[in-house]
């Protein structure tokens, strides 16, 4: 895997605390070899994403000491969030991005998630391409088991959760975009009637996944959703569905935004649609960044 380069997009239980997030960001960059690309913090959610990238050994590297950080930093018996959650370190994916293959970013997973609970006592289940029970390919399919099944087997560790991080599910996907439509409500209801219509679980959009939250904070209701084939359920289809939901229900759409990076083809795929992407910059553009820091 000479010159391959590898992307890790964690998401870790704290949205609130700069200074802890910058903490974590710090110990994710102190791994050598590793660019941290974007750091984005959502009060209402109580989560962050750190997005970064290096070859095989110094992305393993990297994710171990932003996990190590997160167990320190955070403490889910004080955390209030609205996003779902399982861990201090919540997920942690390794995402393929040139001179390296899926599978192989599954056995980097793998090898991580060991050294997590080997070295941190944190239970880690495994995930997406890294699964190892047809079930657990699916994140919320775990997060359901950690919540509700207390004789709960992760693949690595004791059934108890750490008492102060919970679990952590480490495995590895390809590039997923993170993408939240706010509404012209506060009415929660009608964020998740519209998650309803569009996720592909509920007979909706293939490659959608989606939740309907309340934003506090703004006083708005969201649409949260994770876009798993973006060249499949382009960007702007799915910001059309849910506009077209929320006129059905009497709604308007306020704005969009982007969690993370985003691929530029997924935005040359919209050119001509107004996603009113609130946060745009072009710093959000994963292959901007990634030159940026010399990687591609």
């Amino acid at each position: 895997m000479s010159g391959a380069i590898v992307e890790c997009v964690p998401n870790f239980s704290e949205g609130r605390d700069r200074a802890k997030v910058a903490r974590i960001a710090a110990a994710i960059q102190s791994a050598p070899g590793v660019a941290v690309l974007d750091q984005t913090l959502d009060a209402d959610h109580n989560r962050s994403v750190i997005t970064f990238a290096g070859g095989p050994e110094a992305i393993a590297e990297g994710a171990l000491r932003g996990v190590a950080s997160a167990v320190a930093e955070i403490d889910l018996n004080q955390h209030q969030g609205v996003h779902p959650r399982v861990g201090a370190a919540d997920v942690v994916p390794f995402v393929p991005i040139a001179g390296v293959t899926l599978a192989e970013c599954a056995v980097i997973a793998a090898r991580a998630g060991e050294q997590v609970w080997r070295r941190l006592g944190v239970p880690v289940f495994l995930y997406g391409a890294s699964a190892t029970r047809p079930e657990r390919a699916a994140l919320e399919n775990v997060r359901r088991e950690v919540r509700t099944q207390p004789d709960r087997h992760p693949d690595f560790g004791e059934g108890a959760l750490h008492p102060t991080a919970g679990a952590t599910v480490v495995g590895a996907r390809n590039i997923l975009i993170a993408f939240n439509v706010n509404l012209d409500t506060a009415d929660v209801a009608i964020a998740r009637a519209i998650a309803r219509k569009v996720r592909f679980s509920s007979g909706g959009l293939p490659h959608v996944k989606a939740l309907g939250l309340l934003l506090r904070s703004r006083g708005i209701a969201q649409v949260s959703m994770n876009l798993t084939d973006f060249e499949q359920t382009p960007v702007h289809l799915v910001f059309q569905a849910v506009r077209e939901e929320a006129t059905r229900l009497g709604v308007k759409v306020r704005s969009s935004e982007i969690v993370g990076l985003i691929p530029r083809k997924a935005l040359e795929m919209a050119e001509g649609c107004d996603l009113r992407i609130e946060n745009f910059r072009p710093e959000l553009i994963l292959e901007d960044r990634l030159k940026a820091f010399g990687l591609l």
